[in-house]
């Protein structure tokens, strides 16, 4: 059988494209499988929105959800630069602070050597002694040094051992070189009122270096002087710990002249700022939530269109858990509704706030409110369940992981079924080829038969014409 190796040369029929039209038409099965793997696609675009918003909404629930916050306080303070920050253990007041003096580094400096690098004449010592607190205290480090030491080599050894309780550097005074040592810690016992050098038996070595320190080169460290409300406190530290209950106080920033005292009254208040921000955060989270809830299931009634998730039971079951738990309220509390704090809610699902409620609740009663919200061991605030019902909506077993997952079992089985639906149809079209190359065949034959018999009879004609 003679071959066609292009469809419709043999017939003079267009075949080829008659087959793209079968295969067009065929092809066409497949367009309802892509239209129902992108509207999958979508809702697992949707749902990742809503998760969005729930986990940022489950944020806000967790701010309001801290005993902490309703425990707050803040230290406001007037006067001469002090700054002070508040713990959970601080009390409502308000403190007279006035400091005479800031706690201070000792420091000290050596005797005047002509070099800095060349061996000094320290009379066999391998040790130097640094002596702290008050001149008398016993208080001391013992660094190991070499006999033959520079000015050089006794600094790089104090600075190199961690204990020794000092920063040491080398200055010239315009006339030769000194030991500069300061106290890495303030306070007086932490100051260096002196040092010398000892030998192996631990007995102080004189000699030109290593005698006393010469006059004005010695500084001594003192600790902070101030009082709180008449009280005298003195500290080694210009932050304080503890004059206060759960307050710090820090002096570090302030500048006082000899024989002045710098005074500062420290209000310590309830912070119901963050108290005012925190709940009125969880109510734009919730309505944020709610407007995106909104969004993805709206319908245009003009255009016919409708959101990617319009009617999904996914959505209708997270809005009725959360209704059911902001309606529901709780028990045993001063506070058992979200009315009674000022927060309603609207005709719509979203939440309003009257602020001069809040406002009086947050000022006057924050026990209540931590009650409401967060409640005691025994029995969970309104912040609780809500957390233990997002925290179930958004776990791995919960109905917005379960519906994403269901979407992409959906979108993989569409995949598949796209798969076999084209093979299908390259099976199809294959056949139709195959069939059209016979048909070619056949009627290329069947022209060929038809003008080979015309010709004979045009011949028989023609020869019975002559007879």
């Amino acid at each position: 059988m003679a071959t066609i190796t292009s469809l419709g040369v043999g017939s003079g029929l267009d075949l080829t494209g008659l087959l793209d039209q079968l295969q067009e038409a065929e092809r066409g099965k497949l367009a309802p499988i892509t239209l129902q793997k992108e509207q999958q696609q979508a809702k697992i675009s949707a749902y990742g929105q809503l998760q969005t918003s729930l986990d940022a909404f489950q944020d806000a629930v967790a701010k309001i959800n801290d005993p902490k916050l309703y425990q707050s306080l803040s230290a406001n303070v007037r006067g001469d630069g002090i700054t002070a920050t508040t713990t959970a253990d601080a009390l409502p007041g308000s403190y007279r602070v006035e400091v005479s003096q800031l706690a201070t580094s000792g420091t000290l400096a050596s005797a005047r050597v002509d070099t800095k690098d060349q061996p000094l004449e320290l009379q066999g010592a391998t040790a130097l002694k640094l002596n702290f607190g008050e001149l008398g205290a016993d208080g001391s480090v013992t660094i190991d040094i070499a006999p033959d030491s520079s000015l050089s080599d006794i600094r790089d050894a104090i600075n190199a051992n961690k204990e020794s309780g000092v920063n040491a550097t080398i200055i010239n005074d315009g006339e030769g070189y000194r030991l500069a040592l300061s106290s890495k810690a303030t306070g007086v016992e932490a100051s260096i009122h002196s040092f010398s050098f000892v030998d192996a038996a631990d007995a102080v070595v004189t000699g030109p270096f290593g005698e006393a320190t010469e006059v004005g080169a010695k500084q001594q460290g003192q600790d902070a002087a101030l009082t709180v409300n008449g009280i005298a406190i003195s500290s080694a530290k210009n932050q304080i710990e503890g004059a206060i209950q759960g307050v710090t106080l820090n002096l570090a920033e302030l500048s006082i002249a000899e024989g002045e005292t710098a005074s500062s009254t420290v209000n310590i208040e309830r912070d119901t700022l963050k108290q005012r921000e925190a709940i009125n955060g969880f109510v734009k989270a919730f309505n944020d939530l709610k407007g995106t809830i909104g969004k993805l299931t709206s319908f245009d009634s003009e255009s016919g269109s409708a959101a990617d998730l319009l009617g999904d039971s996914t959505v209708r079951t997270i809005e009725s858990r959360l209704r059911s738990v902001l309606t529901g309220g709780v028990e045993g509390g001063e506070l058992s509704t979200l009315s009674q704090l000022g927060i309603t809610l609207q005709r719509d699902g979203t939440l309003e706030v009257d602020d001069d409620k809040l406002s009086d609740l947050v000022a006057n009663n924050p026990q209540a409110l931590s009650d409401f919200f967060v409640g005691d061991e025994d029995a969970g605030g309104l912040a609780g369940k809500l957390e233990a019902s997002i925290g179930q909506m958004l776990g791995d077993s919960g109905v917005l992981k379960g519906a994403i997952t269901g979407a992409e079992n959906r979108v993989k089985s569409l995949d598949t079924r796209y798969e076999r639906m084209e093979k299908s149809i390259e099976g199809t079209i294959s056949r139709y080829r195959t069939q059209f190359s016979q048909l070619d065949v056949m009627i290329a034959q069947m022209n060929s038969t038809s003008s080979y018999l015309t010709q004979q009879f045009d011949a028989l004609d023609a020869q019975l014409g002559r007879d």
